[in-house]
């Protein structure tokens, strides 16, 4: 595996302990130019940019990256909350983010989402349930066997229902569950994901998820079938 590009140089002792820990290869740029001077024979094989450390040089560097000829990716962009409201004038110029402070697994969960979908690598410990099918390494999902092109924390959250079918979560359960304690959302953060999968999941298959009034969501049917 090519090295993934890393800026800034010197990166962040934690998010180097990260890569080192999910065993990615990289090399720490400072700049465009470095990364131009410092790109491998085969190019890239993705980048991780820490816009909290340097913004105006983390914006650069990824706009010179998505000028290449067929755009570099995976590009993983990390942000504080403090500028989430400037990523949504900036999403041509990343595949996914992770807010800082970040937890070291889910970055590693994330780049293997982000590496499964430019279609490498592939380990087959799935999760099914009747049509559904959900491969745990790779980050890959399919309904009836058609693939579903979902978001990192849409995975995680169908990956968490399908893993425990017939059990009844609550919002808040979900979130601490799914997103993690210290997740700064509401409980409507649950609803909005759960409408976009049904979505994606189709009519036929939105039912899927069912709603249980007044408590939270259940995958599947209930041990009784009701």
């Amino acid at each position: 595996m090519d090295p993934l590009l890393v800026f800034p140089d010197p990166a962040p002792a934690e998010l180097l302990q990260a890569l080192e820990l999910g065993r990615y290869p990289y090399f720490e740029v400072g700049s465009t130019e470095h990364a131009q001077r410092k790109e491998p024979e085969d190019g890239w094989s993705g980048a991780v940019v820490r816009a909290d450390v340097d913004q105006d040089g983390a914006f650069a560097l990824c706009r010179a990256l998505r000028r290449r000829d067929q755009g570099l990716e995976p590009l993983l962009l990390m942000v504080s909350v403090g500028q989430l409201d400037d990523l949504a004038h900036r999403e041509e110029l990343f595949d996914d983010f992770c807010l800082t402070p970040f937890r070291p697994r889910e970055l590693s969960a994330r780049l293997a989402h982000l590496f499964w979908r430019t279609g490498r690598g592939t380990r087959p410990e799935i999760v099914e349930y009747g049509p559904l099918a959900l491969n745990l390494e790779t980050y890959q999902a399919a309904i009836s066997g058609r693939p579903l092109d979902l978001t990192y924390m849409e995975y995680e959250l169908l990956k968490f229902l399908s893993s425990h079918p017939g059990k009844v979560f609550t919002r808040e359960v979900l979130l601490s569950r799914v997103w993690g304690y210290e997740y700064y959302g509401g409980a409507r953060t649950v609803d909005v994901h759960i409408r976009r999968l049904r979505a994606k999941l189709s009519e036929e298959h939105a039912g899927l998820i069912q709603t249980v009034r007044s408590v939270g969501y259940r995958f599947g049917q209930a041990r009784w079938g009701t």
